[in-house]
This record gives C-alpha cells, structure tokens and sequence, in this order.
C-alpha cells in the first residue's frame, strides 16, 4: 500500500507514519516544518519505503506531484494551535479550509481514492456538557480552529460525492503523548520549570475534556479505516472519560517531584477565547466496529507527562 501524509512530521503524523512503515507500507510524508520537527522523521530516512517532502500543502504543483498515486492519503496537517486563530483568522482559512481543499483537488488529479481526515470535537460548539455523538447537530463551532475543521469535513463530504471518492473523518479528543508541540501539558512543564513553587492555571481549573494517547489515535483511525466502507465514514475518536485541568496539575506535580506547589486561576470558566470547557464524546460507533481506547484520560495523560518529562532536552525553556 502506498500511502501519503500531510503533517507527517508532526506529533501525530510521526507516528502514524512509524507505524505504517511497520506493517511494509510505502509512505511519502509531506510536512513544512511549521509545527512538524526533522527528527521526529529522522529514524526513517534511511529506510527505502520512506520519502520527505518539505513543502506547503498550499503549493498546490508541488502537492500534486508528490502524492502521486497514493492509494491512500492521510490529510493531517493544520494549524494546531486553537489560540493561534484568534490572533490570525486568515490561519485558518489557509491551513484548514484552503489546504483541504489543494489536498482533494490534488487526490482528484491523481485518482487517489481516499481520504483520511484528523478533524476535531470542537465542530460541535459548547454543547454544555452533553454527551456528544456523530449525528449531533446543529454544528455550531466557537472558534476558528473549530470553523475551519468543520469546513474542511463539509469540503470532504462534497469531494467524496462530486468524485467518487472515500473520507474517513476522525473527530479527535484531546492527543497527548511523546513528542508534543504544544498544550496543556508543555505550558504546566513550562510554567513549574521557570517557578517549582508556583503554577497559574488558566480559567478555573474545571475544564473537563477526554484525552487520549496518540498511540491510541493511530491505532484507531486505522481500525476505523480499515473496518468501515462508506462515501463517508465519522467518527469519534476518544478515551470512554474526561479529566479536569486541574487534576492534570496534580498529576504534573507528583509526577515532577514537587511538592507544596501553589496552584493560582486566572478566572473565568474557559481558559482561552474560544475555549470549550466541558466535553462529553460518544465513542460507542468506533466501538460497535470493534475499537476501544484502553487507557483511561487520566491514564492517557499520566502516560504523556511520563513521556515528555523523559524528553526533557526536547522542551529546555530558551
């Protein structure tokens, strides 16, 4: 199988792209460093089934000679940074909504099939803490990051009956694990290496959301894809939980050595603009195809901070 990945550079492209690699695939990755680190493909470069493109999926020529005949194509990058878009909307009109679109067009002109599409539970807006499945509606993001996912899907979707194609479109939880560009986690690391006494918490620390490992993420996105088979498959892909940022604080402490640390809120419910403070996702469709996520979020998260700790010469503050 022959297999194309924006982003694969990037946190979960690395990964995915590792394990495709794995199982005797032949992968082309195609990343432009903008999040996406060199080392994080560095272990593959020498293997003959592995290529690396550097470029924009907004070079559309360049996009569409590298994807060639893929049979499938992973379309993971992005900007994914949900804060990032508030200070520049146009991010997400060029790398969701723009770069989606370059992507299909690129597939169409390569009669490339399929498509698998990391998208987002932030489609569904702030639904107040309702438990969320893939037929809820109406879609009502809060953020640009959310609008630009959901306008991506919307592209997939009418690409996918336009052309002939296949999309599988994963509305992701939270992803944490090794090699973390940003979040949560890396701001707490930050944050308790500049002051052992002391960690600011945005909001009030009651967020809550589901988290899930990004060896978890690939094992289902690949589960989904290779288990389901229509125009257009949606799924939630998550843990069964949610854990509250201020326990991940407490779980930043214990796992850092610390002891005494003064935990001080900004306030307010969400952390950011933007921001969607308590998320409830359905796992139940992946799981009737045979998929569940075997570590808990806080699991998940215990697991990642272990991870990134263990990365520390990754995340020195400059």
């Amino acid at each position: 199988m022959r297999y194309f990945v924006t982003g694969g550079a990037g946190f979960v492209g690395r990964q995915l792209v590792e394990k495709l690699l794995s199982e005797g695939g032949e992968v082309v990755a195609y990343d432009n460093l903008s999040r996406g680190k060199r080392e994080h493909v560095a272990p593959f470069m020498g293997n003959p089934r592995f290529k690396f493109i550097v470029d924009d999926v907004l070079n559309r020529r360049s996009l569409t000679e590298g994807m060639g005949k893929a049979d499938v194509v992973f379309h993971l990058s992005a900007n994914s940074d949900i804060r990032a878009g508030v200070k520049n909307p146009k991010l997400e009109l060029e790398q969701g909504i723009m770069a989606t679109f370059n992507v299909l067009q690129a597939m169409n002109d390569n009669s490339a099939g399929k498509i698998v599409f990391t998208s987002s539970s932030v489609i569904y807006g702030d639904a107040q803490g309702e438990e969320l499945t893939e037929d809820f509606g109406p879609l009502t993001p809060i953020s640009f990051y959310g609008s630009g996912k959901l306008g991506a899907e919307s592209l997939i979707s009418g690409f996918c009956h336009m052309f002939d194609m296949k999309g599988w479109i994963f509305r992701f939880a939270n992803i944490v694990g090794k090699g973390l560009t940003h979040g949560v986690l890396l701001d707490f690391i930050h944050k308790l290496r500049r002051d052992p006494g002391r960690l600011e918490i945005l909001g009030d620390g009651k967020q809550t959301k589901p988290y899930l490992h990004v060896s978890e993420c690939v094992e289902g996105m690949l589960w989904g894809l290779r288990n389901s088979d229509e125009r257009v498959n949606i799924f939630n892909l998550t843990s069964s939980d949610a854990v509250s940022v201020e326990r991940i604080a407490q779980i930043m402490v214990e796992e850092m050595g610390l002891r005494d640390v003064a935990f001080e809120y900004t306030g307010g419910e969400g952390g950011w603009k933007g921001d969607v403070t308590r998320v409830r996702l359905s796992g139940d469709r992946l799981a009737r195809l045979g998929w569940r996520a075997k570590m808990s979020s806080e699991e998940a998260v215990r697991t990642a901070v272990r991870e990134v700790l263990s990365e520390k010469e990754l995340y020195e503050i400059g």
